[in-house]
């Protein structure tokens, strides 16, 4: 299934630093709790389950008596005639196929209730983002590789805090809902740590200690009955983790853990964010000593990041060839300017059209607009920045960026 997210707009007070007050901290713990309130409102709203038998054993008890009737009373029943062998096999045509069609309006029912519930459960833990954060346009999307589901293995979520707007977008080993485990680990850890940690190298520890604590509860459920309990049962578990860090200048500072890397863009042109070397996916090997995060210049005005995850550029066609999605996203910002919800609409058309309607891998979307009013130059002095295609002021902000 697919959906592109952007919600109404958050109400967000002004704190006295003039920073954007946070919103409500979400632990893995409330995670889990809200995710249990999601389950039990469902279910209160689909009935409770003694309500459900009683409706289901109805029908069927009274196609029965309908045959249980004829076979007793009706005087054909007991002959041994054509007519009589017609009209009995007919009785015994209706109601089976009142049994049918009931057990086939019961599944139906089932599903939609199991769909309700899961929608529910998957609302709360990836949550749609707002329209607008801290001056930047927002929009995302995401496309289940497992039938009937919402959200799989990737994982997205943007915040505004006092050190700037913080975004995390990663990729659970694996799709579908056998990963949703390690997506609510870490989502919830990072929906903790982004307001508390001054720095990206701090919040990045947090959560590889949530998704190491995470990966030890699984082994000590997965090897109840083994004594010693197996250090690493599920070592091969590992997420690809991009962390952006966009400030209040739009000076962006980024770390990165085996994810792709954004596409910048500007006007008409698309291009790499950075050409750094990542690290590699956190969870399979321990994080260096030193995390220094990579400068990325700034996001001007006007200037636009498409995240996403690898499960875009890894789908192929019938012929085995791999969704170019840089040649997509120019040819998208080709056309007068595009809103984020626009764009990653046509991207996803695209890739839907390149994998016939059935990629192989989850896929999640989120692209950042900035679209803050520019700065003017500080004590009339002459501008620092060359012109960019689009921007015919050059003025905006000044630039350090990675080419």
């Amino acid at each position: 299934m697919i959906r592109i997210r952007a919600g109404v707009p958050r109400r967000t007070g002004r704190s006295r630093t003039n920073h954007p007050a946070p919103a409500p901290r979400t632990g893995p713990g409330d995670l889990r709790q809200a995710v249990r309130r999601a389950l039990q409102r469902a279910a209160r709203q689909a009935g409770g389950p003694p309500l459900r038998r009683v409706r289901g054993l109805g029908l069927p008890a009274a196609w029965g008596a309908v045959a249980v009737t004829y076979r007793l009373t009706c005087p054909l029943a007991h002959h041994e005639g054509l007519g009589a062998r017609l009209a009995g096999s007919a009785v015994l045509f209706a109601v089976g196929t009142g049994i049918l069609l009931h057990a086939r309006r019961t599944l139906l029912r089932e599903l939609r209730e199991a769909r309700r519930i899961a929608g529910a459960a998957q609302g709360v833990l990836l949550r749609p983002l707002p329209e607008r954060i801290d001056g930047l346009s927002v929009a995302a999307a995401q496309l289940s590789a497992d039938p009937g589901a919402e959200i799989g293995g990737d994982l997205y979520e943007a915040v505004p805090t006092e050190h700037g707007v913080r975004v995390v977008m990663g990729d659970v080993r694996g799709h579908g809902i056998a990963a949703l485990g390690t997506v609510a680990a870490v989502l919830g850890s990072f929906r903790e740590a982004a307001y508390d940690e001054p720095d990206l190298e701090r919040l990045l520890r947090r959560l590889d200690r949530a998704l190491a604590r995470h990966l030890r509860d699984r082994a000590r459920t997965a090897h109840a009955a083994a004594r010693p309990v197996p250090p690493h049962p599920v070592a091969e578990e590992f997420v690809t983790l991009l962390l952006l860090e966009i400030g209040p200048d739009g000076e962006i500072r980024a770390l990165n853990c085996g994810h792709p890397w954004p596409y910048r863009v500007a006007g008409t042109r698309v291009e790499p964010l950075a050409r750094a070397d990542p690290l590699p996916p956190l969870g399979m090997f321990p994080l260096p000593a030193e995390l220094p995060a990579v400068p990325c210049g700034h996001l001007l005005p006007g200037e636009a990041l498409f995240l996403h995850t690898d499960g875009a550029e890894d789908a192929r066609d019938a012929e085995g060839r791999f969704f170019s999605l840089p040649d997509v996203l120019a040819h998208a910002v080709r056309e007068p300017p595009l809103a984020p919800r626009a764009l990653l609409a046509t991207v996803l058309t695209a890739l839907l059209r390149h994998a016939h309607g059935a990629p192989s891998d989850d896929v999640a979307l989120l692209m950042l607009r900035n679209d803050r009013a520019p700065s003017a130059p500080r004590d009339g002095g002459p501008c620092d920045t060359a012109p960019r295609a689009g921007h015919p002021t050059p003025c905006a902000q000044p630039t350090n960026q990675l080419r």
